[in-house]
Order: C-alpha cells, then structure tokens, then sequence
C-alpha cells in the first residue's frame, strides 16, 4: 500500500468517528424534541435514530464537501433535514426555538464528551493511543465548528430559526422571508467572496475572520473546563 493511500486511510480512521457522530445526534436532537414537542413528523419517518445513514445526504455530505475542498480548501456540507411541522407543535413559537437549538446543544455535549475522555486517556504514548487522542481532538474541533456554524442567524440555519422564534414581530417575519434564499446567501459569503478576494488580491474568508475565533474560544473553554491542555 502507497504512503499516499495510508495517510488517506489514517484521516478517515481519525476524522470520520466525530463528523459521523456530529451529523447523526445533531439531526436525530431535532427530530426526538420535536416528537416530545408534539410533532411526530421526524419520528414516524425514521428520523429519531442514530443510525447514520438515514441522515447523510450523498451530495450534502459526501459530494460537496469533497469537492470544495479539492477546489478551494474550504469544507462545507449539510446532511439531509429533518422534517419539522411547525404547526403540530403545541407552542409554534417557543418550540421552534427548542428544536432549532437541540442541533447545536447536541454537538456541544459531545464536544465535552469527547473532552471528558481524552482527559481519561492513559498517559502512555503509544501509536493506538495517540491516534485514538487525535479521534477525540478532532471529535471535539468538527463538533463545536458545527455548533458555531449552525447557529450564524440566518435561516434555514438553526441559528436562524431561533432568532425567527425569539424576535418581536415584523423583524421574525423579515427574517423568515429570507429563508428561500439563505443557502444562496450563505454559499455566496463563505465560497463567492474568498474566491473573489483570491482574484484581486485580498483575504475575502469571513469563515475565517469571525466564525474560526468564535470556534477557537469555545473549543479553548471545553479544553479548561475538562483539565485538558489546548492543542
């Protein structure tokens, strides 16, 4: 096997556990808390699992992401949605709020899961200790970047959904109408404008300039609360 081939096979071993894990309790957290809610939409169509494959979207999170980060070296992607009627939930508004922060509350909790076992990690260093160490360093990393990312204030982010849910109306209803075109918006800020600003010459990466510092700082807090050291 080529050394080529065997570091592949060691980044999937090493990022494929927290991204899996991160996709799959954001996704079933929306479904089970609607269900208790009252809207069973999720439940009834098998979304309440934590068996991955019925929340990966081949596109979304296979596809895409692979391709943007062979063409830009930025990673995006989204998993197939859960479905959520609004209207069976017992308090449309406070609900939505609930169900839209259960996404990004679950990765935090894993992010801190994975923390509370590094920190019980052996502190002998051995070739299977230190890539299981990576496994949890990088499970907390995808989890709080998910976490972060989701809850940017535009729908059809959860982040979005939860401002919609906490703002006085008419400013929900404003940001509501922006939903058809969030994705747009989105792919627009976060691939449009790097690769412009690689054409004249300038850093255009708003990933990078807000969304990474918030990242880093939460991901530094889960390492202090846990008695772990930053990496």
């Amino acid at each position: 096997m080529s050394p080529e081939i065997t570091l592949l096979l060691l980044k999937v071993i090493i990022y494929a556990p927290g991204i899996i894990l991160a996709i799959t309790l954001h996704e079933a957290s929306h479904g089970y808390v609607a269900w208790k809610l009252g809207d069973d939409t999720a439940y009834m169509l098998g979304r309440v699992t934590f068996n991955p494959l019925r929340h990966i979207d081949p596109l979304g999170t296979i596809i895409l992401p692979a391709l943007l980060v062979a063409t830009t070296g930025f990673m995006f992607g989204y998993a197939k949605p859960v479905p959520v009627n609004f209207r069976k939930l017992r308090d449309p508004k406070r609900d939505m709020v609930l169900v839209a922060a259960a996404g990004p509350a679950s990765n935090i909790v894993i992010a801190l899961a994975s923390a509370i076992a590094l920190r019980l990690m052996p502190g002998t260093a051995t070739m299977t200790t230190a890539v299981i160490a990576e496994i949890f360093m990088y499970s907390i990393f995808f989890n709080v970047i998910i976490a972060i990312f989701n809850m940017i204030p535009l729908p059809p982010l959860d982040g979005g959904r939860v401002a919609v849910g906490l703002l006085p109306y008419p400013l929900s209803w404003y940001l509501a109408r922006l939903e058809r075109y969030g994705m747009v918006i989105l792919l627009g800020a976060l691939i449009g404008l790097p690769l412009i600003g690689q054409q004249m010459g300038t850093d255009l990466n708003i990933f990078r300039w807000f969304i990474m510092p918030i990242v880093d700082y939460v991901q530094g807090l889960i390492y202090l609360v846990t008695g772990n050291t930053a990496p």
